[in-house]
């Protein structure tokens, strides 16, 4: 559903992906992780059609995303770490507009939108302005708008940022559930137990490329740390100063 062969991203002379090869199937939630300037944010850019690639093919839901960038896009739902929204609509109006946009009818955008304010606890604030929602909510309406045309591929960054432990636990079900339902999700996060939890498999990206690949499980194995949690395997594989493996893991770790 998703396949991404040799993408490179440079930005003048910084390469910020580097040949990176990937592919996510129908219905798996995988996790893409990494450092602070690791590659993620630029992949997810090329991904949802937000920035063209230096080289290499990226294809979602069987679309070329530079060569078939509408129709990638129409099967496409996309959750940014920072919603960009219309603060002057309120949410029915912002989630009708956006089903417009997908190319639904009004009738079929008004029947979606009311349905995903119900799921997301917004019923009672469709009528408000945007303006006026807090930054868990104006989360929530973004969750909904990027699933109100009910795609093939969901694409998110750090879904969980805002949200209060409720709303979280709701969207990591939701995650699952989707999947089941034969929705890739390709997500992003710093909250590794969040990754952890919902997680099929995980990519470990470092330096523009993809440094592990696999379950929490394999991942262990990988280490040759078996049974690890996910924050261990994380910090064994990208922190690179043997000083502070030292400080973190014990002195074994250098042995």
């Amino acid at each position: 559903m998703i396949s991404i062969n040799n993408l490179t991203k440079r930005y003048g002379d910084f390469e910020a992906v580097c040949n990176l090869n990937l592919q996510v199937p129908a219905g798996e939630v995988f996790g893409f992780l990494g450092p602070n300037g690791a590659g993620k944010t630029t992949t997810i850019k090329v991904l949802s059609g937000l920035l063209l690639p230096t080289k290499g093919h990226v294809s979602v839901g069987g679309y070329d995303v530079v060569t078939e960038p509408l129709k990638a896009k129409a099967v496409t739902g996309f959750i940014p770490d920072t919603p960009f929204l219309f603060d002057r609509l309120t949410g029915s109006e912002f989630l009708r507009f956006a089903g417009r946009l997908y190319g639904m009818s009004n009738s079929a955008a008004g029947e979606a939108a009311a349905e995903q304010l119900g799921f997301f606890d917004l019923t009672q604030w469709s009528d408000h302005l945007i303006e006026s929602y807090s930054h868990g909510m104006k989360k929530r309406l973004a969750m909904a708008a990027a699933l109100l045309h009910s795609p093939k591929v969901l694409i998110v960054d750090e879904p969980m940022v805002g949200l209060d432990p409720k709303g979280a636990r709701k969207v990591r079900k939701l995650f699952r559930d989707l999947a089941r339902e034969g929705m890739t999700i390709f997500l992003t996060t710093h909250e590794l137990s969040t990754a952890e939890a919902v997680c099929d498999r995980i990519g470990i990206i470092h330096h523009g490329s993809v440094t592990a690949l696999g379950s929490v499980e394999e991942l262990g194995q990988q280490i040759r740390v078996p049974g690890s949690h996910l924050e261990e395997i994380f910090l064994r594989l990208t922190i690179e100063s043997e000083g502070e493996k030292r400080a973190l893991f014990g002195q074994q770790e250098t042995e």
